[in-house]
């Protein structure tokens, strides 16, 4: 599949570094971006520009979306987006963080159209990204998700097929980014506890990212809430407080209790509040130094 021609809208960190990696994989790359500066690094590479949502594709083609939240993703697949012109056979690769009902309201849409929609969020920042290191999940018909897949490989250290139903890869998302908010804020109040009573929280991340909790989790975002290094962000706190939203929301949908989500999306909200909102999402830990009188 090195020939095929992929469209991508969205060029972001995330977004530019992930449609670098498809054009360095061989394939012919149209790419947009409302504000088009944001592109000229790739059209410099080789990649085609885009005027508008609909010209990044093709009937049959490939068109992959990287975008903030639901409202930018509805926005370029409508009446005035590329959802027309992707039929017949089209598929669209839906990378963002988005509501299932979302995810399941647009698949129809291309389901009437004649086209599919593939659900593949992605864990793993822009460096993650950079280096062809994400985790991919991905849903979607059959035949479709086969497309998808083949094509999402060369950017990705692995690919977790969910299923059929498109939203299920959503969902597979919002549950994982509310484990890692989880994770944050536990690691915040256990090194609050710590440093009242002396224990560096450097020696608390280095322990526990060594031996009981050793994974990326909680090395990487050990490290950062002990350093206290919340610039430049990998993924904003506002962007994590529209996600812990998103999976509160698709709990009470689901008539799913989560007490536990609630408080780290308050507390992230808590964050933005107070003018944080810019800054990496681990920085919802300050709240916990400062409960604590820290």
């Amino acid at each position: 599949m090195a020939d095929e021609k992929v469209g991508f809208i969205g060029i972001g960190r995330m977004g530019e570094a992930i449609a670098r990696n498809l054009r360095e994989a061989g394939h012919e790359l149209v790419v947009y971006n409302r504000t088009a500066s944001k592109a000229d690094a790739l059209v410099r590479e080789g990649a085609a520009r885009a005027q508008r949502p609909a010209d990044a594709c093709s009937p049959g083609g490939v068109v992959i979306t990287m975008l903030s939240d639901d409202r930018a993703l509805e926005e370029v697949v409508g009446s005035d987006g590329f959802l027309a012109r992707l039929a017949p056979g089209g598929v669209h690769v839906s990378m963002s963080t988005v509501s299932p009902e979302t995810t399941e309201r647009l698949a129809i849409r291309h389901a009437n159209e004649g086209s599919a929609l593939v659900a593949a969020p992605v864990f793993g920042r822009p460096a993650a990204a950079a280096a062809r290191k994400l985790w991919i999940c991905v849903s979607g018909a059959p035949q479709a998700r086969d497309r998808a897949v083949a094509l999402l490989r060369p950017v990705g250290q692995g690919i977790f097929e969910m299923g059929d139903d498109p939203s299920a890869a959503s969902v597979t998302k919002l549950c994982g980014n509310f484990v890692i908010a989880a994770a944050m804020e536990s690691m915040a109040e256990a090194f609050a506890l710590g440093e009242k009573n002396g224990v560096a929280p450097s020696a608390l991340a280095d322990l526990f990212g060594k031996t009981m909790f050793s994974c990326p989790a909680y090395q990487s975002y050990g490290a950062t809430i002990a350093e206290r290094r919340f610039t430049p962000p990998g993924f904003t706190l506002a962007l994590g407080l529209k996600d812990l939203n998103l999976a509160v929301e698709a709990g009470s949908h689901s008539n799913v209790p989560m007490p536990f989500a609630q408080i780290v999306r308050d507390r992230l909200r808590s964050g933005v509040e107070k003018g944080r909102g810019d800054l990496d999402w681990a920085a919802l830990t300050l709240g916990a130094r400062e409960d604590a009188g820290l």
